[in-house]
Order: C-alpha cells, then sequence, then structure tokens
C-alpha cells in the first residue's frame, strides 16, 4: 500500500500535534472530601496526591475514613483547619471524663512533619509515685523527704476536676498519681511512652471549650500543626491549580507536581488547558458525521467502533476537509486517549479504503 501525498499530510497532520502540547498524564483522580472532612493541599487522599512528605502518615481508607499513622498506631482525624493549619485527631485509648481505660501513650514519628500545637494538654494518669521517672527528689530539700514531680504546677486544678469524674472516681486513686506533663512536645524522641513512666493511662484534650470547670465539655483528642515548607509558602502551581479546579500532586521519581484534574488526567500547568480541549468532546460524534477525510470515492456510510462511541464516515463523493476542521479534529484528539486511538484507526481505515478503491 503506497498511501498518496494528501492522505501523508492528513495523518502527519493528525499525529504530529500530540507531541507538542504540555504533558498529560492518565492517572485516577484524587478526591476532594474523606467522608465528611474536605482535603486540600497539602493532604491528598493516595499516592500522587497532596505533598509526597505527608502522603505515608495522612491516608484514606475505603470507608472514607482519615487517619494519621504513627510508630504508635493508627488514630482518626476528626478535623482539619486549613486556615491555622492544624489538624485534630483522636485516640480511642486514651480516658475521658466519660471513660478510664489502659494506655500504651502516643507518639509522633521523629521525623513526621508535625509538631504539637501548645493548646495539648497531656495529663498522665495512675502513675507510680515511688518508681515513675517524672517523679525525682527534690535537690532543694537538704533531707530528701519529699518527691517533686516534673509536671506543671499549675496544672493541679486539671488533675483535680479530672479525677472528679465518674469513670475515673470510681479507680479511687489518689490525686497524688496525676501528673499534667510538662514537656509539650513530650521529651526529645516525641513519644508519650506510659509503659517506660510508670503510669497506667494519660488523657488529653486541646480545649476547655469555655468550662474549665466542667471536664464533662473538654474537647478531648489532640491537635498538631503543620508546614508547607521551610518557609511556610503556599506553593504558586498548587494555588493556580487549585483555582482551575484542580487537585495539587507529584509524579516521577523526583516527586514533580503535576495537578490532577477531574477527568482524571495529570497536566504540569493547570485544569483550564485540559477543561479547553476536553470542551469539544461533547461535538465529537457530531464532527465525524459531517466531517470527511478527503475524498473516498463510491464508499457508502461506514461505521467504525470503538469502545464508547459510533464514528460515522459521511455518506457522499466529495466531502471537503479544510483546516479549520483539521484544527478541531486534533482538539478533539488530544483530549482523551480512547479518542485519540479511535481517530487513528479511523485514518487508518480510511487509507486502506482509498488504495481499495484505487485497485476498483
Amino acid at each position: 500500500m503506497k498511501p498518496n501525498h494528501s492522505s501523508l499530510t492528513l495523518l502527519s497532520f493528525v499525529i504530529f500535534p500530540i507531541f507538542l502540547i504540555p504533558s498529560l498524564v492518565s492517572s485516577q483522580a484524587c478526591q476532594r472530601t474523606c467522608g465528611s472532612i474536605p482535603i486540600k493541599y497539602p493532604f491528598g487522599t493516595g499516592p500522587g496526591c497532596g505533598d509526597p512528605r505527608f502522603q505515608q502518615y495522612i491516608t484514606c481508607d475505603e470507608q472514607q475514613k482519615l487517619t494519621l499513622t504513627t510508630h504508635t498506631g493508627n488514630y482518626p482525624i476528626t478535623n482539619i483547619d486549613y486556615s491555622n493549619q492544624v489538624l485534630y485527631i483522636s485516640d480511642a485509648s486514651m480516658s475521658t471524663c466519660a471513660c478510664s481505660q489502659p494506655s500504651k501513650g502516643f507518639g509522633l514519628d521523629w521525623d513526621a512533619p508535625f509538631s504539637f500545637t501548645d493548646d495539648n494538654v497531656f495529663t498522665l494518669l495512675d502513675c507510680s509515685t515511688t518508681s515513675s521517672p517524672i517523679f525525682r527528689s527534690n535537690s532543694y530539700n537538704v533531707d530528701n523527704s519529699s518527691a517533686v514531680p516534673l509536671c506543671d504546677k499549675q496544672g493541679a486544678p486539671i488533675c483535680s476536676y479530672l479525677y472528679s469524674c465518674r469513670a475515673i472516681s470510681m479507680l479511687n486513686l489518689p490525686i497524688s498519681t496525676c501528673c499534667v506533663y510538662t514537656p509539650v512536645d513530650l521529651g526529645p524522641s516525641f513519644e508519650l511512652n506510659l509503659q517506660k513512666l510508670k503510669c497506667s493511662s494519660y488523657s488529653a484534650f486541646y480545649s476547655f471549650s469555655g468550662q474549665e470547670s466542667n471536664p464533662d465539655n473538654w474537647k478531648y483528642g489532640i491537635s498538631l500543626k503543620y508546614k508547607f515548607n521551610v518557609y511556610n509558602d503556599y506553593p504558586n502551581a498548587c494555588a493556580d491549580c487549585e483555582k482551575s479546579n484542580g487537585v495539587c500532586g507529584y509524579i516521577g521519581p523526583y516527586n514533580s507536581f503535576v495537578c490532577n484534574c477531574p477527568n482524571g488526567l495529570n497536566t504540569t500547568s493547570t485544569c483550564f488547558f485540559v477543561q479547553s480541549y476536553n470542551s469539544g468532546l461533547r461535538n465529537f460524534v457530531d464532527l465525524f458525521s459531517r466531517v470527511g477525510f478527503g475524498h473516498v470515492p463510491g464508499i457508502g456510510n461506514k461505521s467504525v467502533d470503538s469502545k464508547d462511541k459510533q464514528f460515522q464516515v459521511p455518506k457522499t463523493n466529495q466531502v471537503g476537509f479544510g483546516l479549520a476542521e483539521k484544527v478541531e479534529v486534533v482538539s478533539l484528539l488530544i483530549s482523551d486517549k480512547k479518542n485519540m486511538l479511535s481517530l487513528i484507526k479511523i485514518v487508518v481505515i480510511y487509507l486502506q479504503m482509498e488504495e481499495m478503491c484505487k485497485r476498483q
């Protein structure tokens, strides 16, 4: 088969522009929510979504539950305050005014992109006054007769309120076994290891809810802050991506930035580029019902199957295929991989039909 010059021109016109467009890579679209929680940068719902530094710590499972994972366990995320860059988690093993139970504690990975907010109050419960390292001898007491807790002295009222809760008061624990832990970052290891601290449980909250003397209404949980980068600047490329209704993500061995668009495509710019080509998809079938691929003598109405549509070559003997139509076809071609393959199939069939007509 030896196609004529016009056929080669058409084929090259259709295929060549593919290499001139910005990078478009097919991928699974990133979710904008996980359950009832909106998902925005730097977080994501799976690989390739959000900031890669957070991907191993923040996940959205099949049940649409957003979770923080550390070396001490998995913790449900109850809320994210994007304005103040704070996320809130709960720990099912911690004690509250409604429930007292044993716990192993809580810890952050030392290299995790999170830190504790100043609002956190960690209270250790049922600690051994004789063997716990949070108690040490008072170096200012000559006879060394008393133990001084390495705790916040101003936290005594908090211990009193917690120990007055029915769930905790039933244990008949002396108030001296309670300690509002001083290191707000849980020490150099960022960990509250209750086994080493010789305490049976802990409680944590980040707000009194305006009712300091009513522990039933305290907001129990842990608040963690995060930063976008060392300067804490919101990336401009990500801001532009989100303005175009996209989700910020990454791709490749160097975690290069991509904008994930609603149709599942990634682009290195914004979704405005993808949308400009997708806008013509609604007229794709109609286009091929009125635009032919040059002169096809003696050929009637011919259908070419694709997985999604039936493309029609017009029933005519003289159909013009001008520059405007070529531009429209190319715009449609590069908007979707399935359409691209189907269109190339049409071009091949056209060339085959043209060759058959020459032989007749």
